[in-house]
């Protein structure tokens, strides 16, 4: 179960505490949501996670804390706390929480219609 909060930020605020987790889910939180792409807080409890699928936007994760395996097209990358990863349009990935933690996700529309 995903929990979505919307969010206008209009004021100054700390990215990791504009977020919280709650035990068993993951948390979601739109900052800004545009045509053109998304930037998004996610909070996942360990355990937690998103099956694979594929999205029409590049992707750039950044995570603020915990650990995470995210599978991009049939491999699997372990992050940690301040790393980073790209995942390309129309490349089938998957995300799970090895312990909790807390993520920035800005999507890309690359291809113009």
């Amino acid at each position: 179960m995903v929990k979505l909060i919307k969010s206008n930020m209009s004021k100054k605020e700390n990215l990791l505490e504009s977020i919280n987790y709650q035990k068993g889910t993951i948390v979601s939180r739109t900052i800004i949501n545009q045509p053109l792409g998304t930037v998004t807080l996610f909070a996942f409890d360990q355990g937690q996670g998103l099956s694979e699928h594929t999205a029409p936007y590049d992707a750039l994760v950044y995570l603020f804390d915990g650990r995470a395996d995210i599978r991009i097209s049939g491999q699997t990358k372990k992050l940690a706390s301040g790393d980073m990863i790209i995942m390309p349009a129309d490349q089938p990935h998957s995300l799970k929480a090895i312990a909790r933690f807390k993520m920035l996700l800005i999507m890309i529309k690359s291809k113009i219609k």
